[in-house]
């Protein structure tokens, strides 16, 4: 059971923290990295909770079901996933062959968690036709975000490996991250998809032709400041 009954110890004010086995690392060492990222993933999780908790449940002529669909999902799946990376956050803070005796890790079940739901999500999604670009007219847009902070957490762990040599991640820490990454990619096509809301379709340089900017708009939109202050 963990009892924490004051934040500040001091003991980091010289840029060194304590790992779980209790050794002692610089605050830039690549696995407090890997910490940290982690960390910052968890708390992406509850901006994403927070703007689906947002979003409005009713409108002219009723309930919004689709809405609450939405909010029931993520309201199960992503509390799940915060607690899945405390754990790995956890696993992180040491090295593999030091972690306490009876520690919990994640395992292969809950990597196939993830591929199940993403199953479930592609049944109802079309194929992709282009790559789409990260923005969103509702949650999407911080999902998308979410999305990369995850891919950023296993470029850190993969560079943890390399830095601490075999042994220092075990392998399915990197699978779960990878299904992680895939997960919400899925997971914010299918809140667009819910919500009824659009996809942004990337459109490659050669197919979007010449681009003259919003030079001319900025200019136009000025004149016509100047021209109602005249007024």
């Amino acid at each position: 059971m963990v009892r924490i009954n004051r934040v500040y110890t001091g003991t980091g004010d010289e840029g060194q923290t304590s790992l779980v086995d209790g050794s002692r690392r610089s605050k830039a060492d690549p696995r407090l990295e890997a910490v940290g990222t982690c960390d910052e993933l968890n708390a992406l999780l509850g901006m994403c909770l927070m703007e689906i908790d947002r979003l409005p449940r009713h409108e002219d002529g009723g309930n919004r079901s689709t809405v609450q669909r939405v909010q029931r999902i993520a309201g199960q799946a992503l509390p799940r996933i915060q607690n899945e990376l405390f754990d790995l956050g956890a696993e992180l803070a040491c090295p593999p062959s030091q972690l306490p005796q009876g520690m919990v890790v994640l395992e292969e079940a809950q990597a196939s968690v993830l591929v199940d739901e993403m199953d479930a999500w592609l049944e109802e999604l079309e194929p992709l036709t282009s790559f789409i670009l990260p923005s969103g007219q509702g949650p999407e847009a911080v999902i998308h975000l979410t999305r990369t902070v995850t891919r950023r957490l296993e470029r850190t762990v993969l560079r943890l490996a390399q830095s601490e040599g075999n042994g220092a991640v075990r392998p399915l820490v990197l699978v779960y991250i990878n299904r992680l990454s895939d997960w919400f990619f899925v997971f914010g096509r299918w809140v667009c998809l819910a919500l009824g809301n659009d996809e942004s379709l990337w459109m490659p340089l050669g197919r979007r032709g010449p681009e003259s900017g919003v030079g001319a708009l900025i200019r136009k939109l000025n004149q016509s400041d100047e021209d109602f202050d005249q007024l």
